[in-house]
């Protein structure tokens, strides 16, 4: 019986080719888009799942709350620790401190190497918190003296490559050329996904011995370093809500009296272990940026659930479409005593049949789609992913979902067919069939209309975001760092003198960051004005007397600032506002707090976008190198191009690079264009850009399919009466206008449905924007226009078509 029906079921589908493709390339499209976005869900919310007891694991954060806002940290300050590991709530309370890369030395072997990252210094408690596997040594009694360092197999064996790992116990490694820290021990890195990649491990007291040393002796309680991360692992019965509740009150007892005066509040936040990899407040480590969005995530599965709904609309309307070609075979069916069941399981059949070959089709595809979408898909998701015992599973129950959803409904229809009004002919259309087709095909197009809508308004925005004035010039502007191990001022101006050379080279300037980037430096700063204090953050920005040059930033009253050690502010006109200055020249001349020291203002600039357009233009001081005879705040030589020709701007490239080698030899050059550092900025919105323009090609492709299949099936059901019609006189153009009215009327309501829905969606995420485009009428037009000719296309092809037909053969036919 089974051979039977998968016989008959091949035969079918052989039989309704067109039919068949339309239903096959429609369900590949929504299992390919499902595949590869459950295997993106999935692999993005498995980070740092293994880990024993993860759900206890929470690190925690600093929220701050004041009258300007609210800010996130994922530091907490150095007191905190000892103010909790003694409450019952905790397992175990870990802190460890992330270090900038450093030189390390081989000194045994006579070998160096150039800054490796990914170093911490670890309590004693670190590896109670984590899972790691000790390859040599062991958890209990580890990194609690100064001058320790475990390592990872992988840095082990990079740093003493000629040794066995068990002989690597007890040997020294030179950190910044003072440290001197032993090997004890030696543990494996994570084989699972993690963010958790750190490759060394410094004992925490060794802290005592560099910089840092006065933080960690002050321990002071409004000091709080994004560095200097605390995680903590609950109690089995912990109550988290006490927890909270004690991390308050510590907060709140330890709240200082400028905290109270200007209405600042620090919150102590619990954030669990499986948050860290999406959450862009806190970040990962360092103010790094989130690795995944939640939001972006939710957002593709609707897109996938989207494409998978259009693919089985398609393969409701087609096969309750063909109801009245198959009701002879069903009607002969049943009068050989075929039962209801019977033929409800062969209709079932024949749809598993087809999503099968979609899903095949699916998972070849996907393979290679993750090679094409590698800008979109995360780095490390691979196919064999597929072989993952849940994701397996996942596959098989959407196979039969879709089965069920797809063919349930035409086969119940088919199924219900009376045998004698079949045998006599006598078989009508049924309304409310027709209606549902309707119904389904202003669905498709809702969803088409929806997202070509929010593809055309969204890349409108990211348009208006990369080509808005930003206040500053952005073409043409690359930033040369100087080495993080390399403090002293005198390499990089000497650097900066070389390049004057270079004939393509228009300006130079010393500083810090350019005008806009991805790091910035904050502090607070006061005013007194009539016995009131005027008090508030402000951002620091370095740069010497021809920075506002280079840069082309107006400035508006006063002078620059010196680029030597004599302290002094030009402020934006962020700033003269923020701290009431009645103009730009009431400010010269006037002073502002900072550090006890009053600070002369000595001129005012015009506000320029020190961030993204998301955020407003904020308070902001430009200033020398202040302390430069400690070290320097000039980090980077700042370049303005000849942008005569590629050429031109290729040899500048290699000149300015080759002038790096020569100031700091066996140093790879770190080098940024600015409007490329600007359009990082907005590097998730045009992922999102790009995923719509997919979705949007792919929703009218099958939208357009199932369109195809409906005007192929009114065509043929149709063609009597349009034999009679040319017979009469009818044109072809009247012809094809009386087929076309009723497919187009499902456009334009449809239409009338997606308009709404993608303004109300494109206008809220608009919202996340402090500068933003305008959501303007011709969008709606374009939609609208772009639909109606993509529909009138596939209808009038086939139409004329039958309208072209001789009609004698048509009646003939009938």
């Amino acid at each position: 019986m089974f051979k039977n029906y998968i016989k008959i079921a091949f035969r079918n589908i052989m039989n309704h080719k067109v039919f068949s493709f339309i239903n096959v390339i429609g369900l590949t499209i929504g299992f390919s888009a499902s595949f590869i976005i459950g295997l993106m869900v999935y692999y993005d919310y498995t980070f740092d799942d293994f880990h024993k007891d993860g759900d206890r694991i929470y690190r925690v954060v600093t929220d701050f709350k004041s009258p300007e806002g609210e800010f996130f940290n994922s530091g907490v300050t150095l007191a905190l620790k000892g103010a909790i590991q003694d409450n019952s709530n905790f397992d175990v309370v870990s802190e460890f401190y992330l270090e900038r890369p450093m030189k390390v030395n081989n000194r045994t072997e006579d070998l160096e190497f150039k800054l490796p990252k990914d170093v911490i210094y670890a309590d004693e408690n670190y590896f109670k918190i984590f899972d790691y596997k000790f390859i040599v040594g062991n958890n209990i009694k580890t990194l609690q003296n100064p001058n320790e360092v475990i390592l990872t197999e992988e840095r082990a064996s990079k740093y003493f490559p000629n040794t066995a790992v068990s002989e690597i116990i007890g040997k020294t490694l030179v950190y910044n050329d003072s440290i001197n820290a032993k090997v004890t021990g030696i543990v494996e890195s994570f084989k699972n996904r993690t963010d958790i990649i750190f490759q060394e491990f410094i004992s925490h007291p060794t802290l005592l011995q560099t910089r840092l040393r006065g933080n960690i002796i002050g321990k002071r309680w409004n000091n709080t370093n994004s560095n200097s991360q605390l995680y903590v692992k609950l109690s089995a019965n912990a109550n988290k809500a006490s927890v909270k509740n004690d991390l308050k009150e510590i907060a709140i007892e330890h709240r200082d009296e400028d905290d109270i005066k200007y209405g600042e509040e620090r919150i102590f936040n619990l954030q669990p272990l499986n948050d860290i990899h999406f959450n862009d407040n806190y970040g990962i480590y360092n103010w790094s940026a989130g690795r995944a969005s939640k939001a972006l995530l939710k957002n593709l599965v609707f897109v996938a659930v989207f494409l998978l709904l259009l693919g089985c609309i398609n393969f409701i309307n087609l096969n309750t479409a063909q109801a009245a070609q198959r009701a002879k075979e069903i009607g002969i069916r049943k009068t050989l005593g075929s039962s209801r069941n019977q033929l409800i399981s062969q209709f079932m059949g024949e749809t598993f049949l087809l999503v099968l070959v979609a899903a095949l089709l699916s998972l070849i595809l996907s393979k290679w789609l993750i090679i094409v979408f590698s800008d979109f898909v995360p780095v490390g998701l691979s196919f064999e992913l597929f072989t993952v015992p849940i994701v397996a599973i996942s596959i098989i129950v959407l196979l039969v979902l879709v089965t069920f959803l797809s063919g349930f409904y035409p086969a119940m229809v088919l199924s219900k067919i009376n045998t004698i009004s079949v045998l006599k002919n006598h078989l009508g259309v049924g309304d409310k069939k027709v209606r549902l087709r309707k119904f389904l095909t202003v669905f498709q197009f809702t969803i088409a209309q929806v997202f070509i809508i929010a593809t055309l308004l969204v890349g409108k925005q990211i348009n208006f975001l990369l080509n808005k004035d930003m206040g500053f010039k952005k073409d043409a502007i690359v930033s040369v760092y100087k080495p993080l191990e390399e403090q002293s001022f005198e390499k990089i101006k000497l650097y900066s003198e070389k390049l004057a050379s270079i004939p393509n080279i228009k300006e130079i300037s010393l500083g810090g960051h350019p005008p806009a980037s991805q790091s910035s430096n904050r502090t607070d700063m006061r005013r007194m004005i009539d016995n009131q204090e005027v008090y508030g953050e402000i951002q620091l920005l370095a740069g010497d007397t021809n920075y506002l040059n280079l840069f082309e930033i107006d400035l508006l009253a006063g002078r620059v600032q010196r680029n030597d050690t004599i302290k002094e502010l030009v402020i934006n006109e962020a700033a003269r506002k923020f701290f009431r200055f009645k103009s730009a020249e009431d400010a010269i001349g006037k002073s502002l707090l900072y550090d006890k020291e009053n600070l002369q203002i000595v001129g005012v600039i015009g506000d320029f976008h020190q961030r993204s357009l998301k955020s407003d233009i904020k308070p902001l001081t430009l200033h020398g190198d202040w302390y430069r005879g400690q070290w320097s705040y000039f980090q980077a030589v700042h370049i303005s191009l000849q942008s005569n020709s590629t050429e031109n701007l290729k040899n500048s490239l290699s000149k300015i690079e080759n002038v790096y080698k020569e100031v700091y030899p066996n140093t790879n050059m770190r080098l940024e264009f600015l409007d490329e550092t600007i359009a990082k900025f907005y590097k998730r919105e045009q992922k999102v850009s790009k995923l719509l323009n997919w979705a949007t090609g792919l929703s009218i492709l099958i939208s357009c399919l199932g369109l195809l299949g409906l005007v192929i099936y009114t065509t043929n059901r149709r063609v009597k009466e349009i034999g009679v019609r040319k017979v009469l006189g009818a044109s072809l153009f009247q012809i094809n206008a009386l087929l076309c009215r009723e497919f187009l009327s499902l456009v334009l309501i449809a239409f009338a449905l997606a308009a709404p829905i993608a303004w109300y969606g494109t206008y809220n995420w608009l919202q996340n924007f402090a500068y933003k485009t305008n959501i303007s009428f011709w969008v709606f037009v374009v939609s609208a226009f772009a639909m109606i000719v993509f529909a009138l296309i596939i209808i009038s092809a086939k139409t004329l078509q039958a309208a072209n037909a001789n009609p004698v053969n048509s009646l003939r036919s009938e």
